[in-house]
């Protein structure tokens, strides 16, 4: 049993409990705990029902008290410090999840080519395209290894995007994530409203 990485405070694990409780399962059912789109500033923390036998390999156990929780392998650096607590309200209660460390860019030794995409994007590419209002997000990576890019604020719609992806975003990923193949814009460029250069 590992040592807790999230705080689930004492509402919260009542609350899953009787949830997990309530389950009509056969065998053991915990929890799953994720990160989406870890280190970008889209990151959203998940958690799903998660019956004995359907974790990942790489997922890690943590116990608390009447139920167990398994965290995917590569949302744990993400997850540190994080905080998961329940409050009561007029609609019934809602979870909440704060997670610090999932919206920071972070990369190791074994990180996926999406999360070195994202961490480029990030930590490079982006701070140079908010100075024209703009940004750009991965939407996907294909299976050869194309990363789907959308363009937003200043950088939608605008005349000169394809010099920008060309020379500028698709030059600095494939220089840092030597396993991408291609860079795809899949942004609508018909919108101008807030382009840099009309």
């Amino acid at each position: 049993m590992a040592e807790q990485l999230i705080d689930i405070t004492e509402t919260a694990q009542d609350y899953l409990r009787d949830l997990l409780g309530k389950q009509d399962q056969q065998g053991d059912i915990g929890v799953r705990i994720f990160v989406e789109r870890p280190g970008t500033p889209h990151a959203e923390c998940c958690m799903a029902y998660c019956p004995d036998g359907e974790q990942e390999d790489s997922d890690v156990r943590y116990d608390y008290e009447g139920f167990h929780a398994w965290v995917e392998g590569k949302s744990v650096r993400y997850l540190e410090d994080a905080v998961i607590d329940y409050k009561k309200d007029s609609m019934g209660g809602q979870l909440t999840f704060r997670a610090p460390k999932s919206r920071v860019p972070d990369i190791s030794e074994d990180a996926s080519i999406e999360e070195k995409i994202n961490y480029v994007l990030y930590a490079e590419i982006n701070p140079n395209l908010a100075a024209h209002g703009g940004s750009v997000q991965l939407l996907e990576l294909t299976e050869d290894n194309v990363a789907v890019l959308e363009f937003g604020g200043g950088c939608q719609g605008c005349s000169v995007v394809d010099v920008t992806l060309r020379d500028g975003v698709e030059k600095t990923l494939k220089e840092r994530v030597p396993d991408l193949t291609g860079v795809r814009d899949k942004t609508d460029h018909t919108v101008t409203d807030n382009a840099y250069y009309s």
